[in-house]
């Protein structure tokens, strides 16, 4: 899902939120999607009609519940403007596909991009080369290395996820006076900036509590491989007191093999804050307690900021004329006491 978050000083947490309503998708091969509720006429503010312009999209392929809730999101946004033309392209898993993409869109001369990388690093160039012709990139969620290469980025607080996470499981264990608890983690993609920010924030949450991670694995963001490296770790640990999984969609496998085992003895909390487990929560006999959110709202905010920069409209709720250069989301703690209010918002998995 992203890349290092290290420009997390400017946190706006929901000021730019999207389409009035987050859109629904579901993960596999074949997502599908729906508006939870219709998005309101713009009619005030920023979103005053202005000079017509053309926003050009890229995203990975929508073959995950979070993607696909991005690229939904995106298109239900752009809808709302009457001056605002959406051109999406191909959506595509392949570095190289996506390159040539984003290079057609910067040959039509669009006034602005909106860009989710499959890889920052290896994007980063043809971001540099949109910039350097002119056209203001809004790097979404995975960040490219080079500032000259985007103009705004926003995205989600990583780290904040892990520092979340960590609390929650901290004081858990606290209250039930655990005294040296076994603490699995479930990573994404253990090779991605995102993946190490959210296991930093994670261990230096837990370590404000004495414990640490007792065994931390990788499940690579789907549900096949959550089932069988949760699988593994149940059966290397035949006590386990708390586990963090880092995305909900895989989440699907790694609580398939944990129903499957029989396992119930821990606290479990999720990432990214999907539909599926949040109802996952509201159950009395759930392991899984709590998910901290990393919002797809974001491609709603990405698509009404690349429309201010290429109006050259300023934020209307702040007091500075531009755009801000970095925003982060926060990241929130979704548990059985607050659900109800977030489950409209969640994605299907």
């Amino acid at each position: 899902m992203t890349e290092n978050v290290a420009r997390r000083g400017f946190l706006l947490g929901g000021a730019v939120v999207g389409a009035g309503a987050l859109v629904t998708a579901c993960t596999g091969n074949e997502p599908q999607a729906a508006v939870s509720s219709p998005a309101p006429a713009a009619t005030e503010g920023n979103d005053v009609p202005g000079e017509k312009v053309v926003i050009g999209f890229s995203a990975p392929a929508a073959d995950h519940g979070w993607i696909a809730a991005i690229a939904k999101n995106a298109e239900a946004t752009a809808k709302r403007y009457g001056d605002v033309e959406f051109r999406p392209v191909q959506p595509t898993n392949d570095v190289n596909q996506q390159i040539s993409a984003v290079e057609s869109l910067i040959a039509a001369k669009v006034n602005a991009l909106v860009i989710l990388p499959n890889d920052g690093q290896q994007l980063n160039q043809i971001a540099r080369r949109a910039s350097d012709a002119g056209i203001p990139v809004v790097n979404l969620d995975r960040v490219f290395p080079d500032k000259l290469s985007y103009r705004t980025w926003i995205g989600g607080d990583n780290y904040g996820m892990g520092v979340a996470a960590g609390h929650y499981i901290g004081a858990a264990l606290k209250e039930k006076n655990v005294a040296d608890p076994v603490i699995v983690e479930i990573q994404g993609i253990a090779t991605l900036p995102l993946t190490q920010d959210r296991s930093k924030g994670f261990a230096d949450a837990l370590k404000t509590y004495g414990f640490r991670v007792t065994a931390q694995q990788d499940a690579q963001f789907t549900v096949e491989t959550g089932t069988s490296v949760a699988s593994n770790l149940l059966q290397a640990h035949k006590k386990i007191d708390a586990l963090w999984n880092h995305d909900d969609d895989q989440g699907v496998g790694v609580l398939a093999a944990i129903n499957e085992a029989g396992r119930n003895e821990f606290v479990m909390v999720g990432g990214a804050g999907s539909a599926n487990a949040m109802r996952e929560i509201q159950k009395p006999d759930s392991v899984l307690k709590a998910t901290v959110t990393y919002s797809p709202s974001m491609a709603s905010s990405a698509v009404k900021l690349a429309r201010l920069i290429a109006q050259g409209k300023g934020m209307g709720d702040l007091v500075e004329n531009q755009v801000p250069q970095s925003i982060t989301l926060a990241s929130e703690t979704i548990t059985r006491e607050n659900v109800e209010r977030y489950l409209p918002l969640g994605f299907e998995s």
